[in-house]
């Protein structure tokens, strides 16, 4: 591939797919309707180029958010989980190509997906992080779709090479989660081990990171786990916390602010097992508890109105068990609003 994007990793590559979206035909006459009629497909090769050639010359053109698709679920596997979340992405796009499109003033690109070859998770991570750093280097906004939650690991690392000249480069992590993802590496790293990863690599380099939960269920996470929460710093908030209520809102968001003013960045991560089965039924770790897509909402509008947010993902989704694609509606539907009030 071009400029050396993806070359010597172990790794499958396929550029956005016009068969992955479709939707309601409409009266040409009334313009883009949904998604499937807005979307860009591109190779990452020949778009970063091109991207390039566009900011060189310094060519206005609207902001680009691209979607890039982790098809992996070795970290699931090894994390003893139910597998099928590779097939995330494509389940997602298809949900969100007939969604209605409400806004007109932003590039959307779907880049395809890389997929995991040989249980080589760390080649899919690597691989998936250099399109990260790419993106964010050329100011193009990227949103991930998962894949198990070892997206995090990969899509933290090609944050940490974007900006690693900059002279603001203090990354806070927040996680929409039932879980901490703390665990330590005993064999292998897992879908259970991403952010325990990132804190450790970071260290070993004289580097932090800021790391908020929000959604901890307690019957989801032993003793061991929030103590190595304690001992790193770990900020969180209970999943029995998150109502969509303004006066519940307002305590999290109160507990955010200092969170938010000590780092130059965010970068959000929400693993669909944080919803209740109610809404995400399709996870590799479903609970009766959780919390509401009116929470998740509401915060999402409270983070980006920081104007600190530099990239998403979205992970965990399991259409293997989806009921009447629930979950992939709502995955799809976050997607959809992120990209509107990014």
């Amino acid at each position: 591939m071009k400029n050396g994007v993806l070359q010597d990793l172990n790794v499958t590559y396929a550029p956005g797919q016009i068969n992955d979206w479709d939707g309601r035909k409409t009266d040409p006459a009334l313009g883009i309707q949904y998604w499937y009629q807005a979307i860009e497909l591109a190779d990452i090769g020949n778009f970063l180029d091109e991207e390039k050639i566009k900011k060189d010359h310094s060519i206005e053109k609207k902001p680009a958010i691209a979607l890039i698709g982790y098809q992996c679920d070795e970290g699931v596997r090894r994390n003893y989980g139910r597998v099928g979340a590779m097939n995330g992405p494509l389940s997602v796009r298809e949900k969100l190509a007939k969604l209605p499109l409400h806004f007109d003033n932003k590039r959307l690109v779907d880049l395809g997906n890389v997929a995991c070859v040989n249980q080589d998770m760390e080649a899919c991570q690597q691989a998936f992080s250099e399109i990260i750093s790419r993106l964010i280097t050329q100011n193009i906004f990227p949103i991930g779709i998962g894949g198990g939650h070892d997206i995090a690991y990969g899509h933290f690392m090609g944050i940490r090479e974007a900006i690693k000249y900059s002279s603001h480069r203090k990354i806070g992590i927040i996680n929409f989660d039932a879980h901490f993802d703390l665990r330590p590496i005993e064999d292998k790293p897992n879908s259970g081990t991403p952010f325990n990863q990132i804190i450790t690599t970071l260290r070993k380099q004289n580097e932090s990171v800021d790391y908020f939960v929000i959604g901890i269920q307690r019957q989801s996470n032993t003793p061991a786990l929030f103590e190595i929460a304690k001992n790193e710093t770990v900020d969180f908030v209970y999943s029995m916390d998150c109502e969509p209520s303004d006066s519940d809102i307002k305590k999290i968001q109160d507990k955010l602010i200092t969170f938010i003013n000590n780092v130059d960045h965010l970068y959000i991560s929400i693993d669909m097992d944080g919803f209740s089965s109610a809404y995400a039924p399709g996870v590799s770790a479903p609970s009766p508890l959780g919390f509401s897509p009116n929470f998740v909402y509401k915060m999402l509008d409270f983070l980006f109105e920081t104007r600190k947010v530099i990239s998403c993902d979205v992970a965990e989704l399991n259409p293997t068990f989806d009921q009447d694609n629930i979950t992939a509606n709502l995955a799809a539907k976050l997607v959809d609003y992120i990209a509107s009030i990014h």
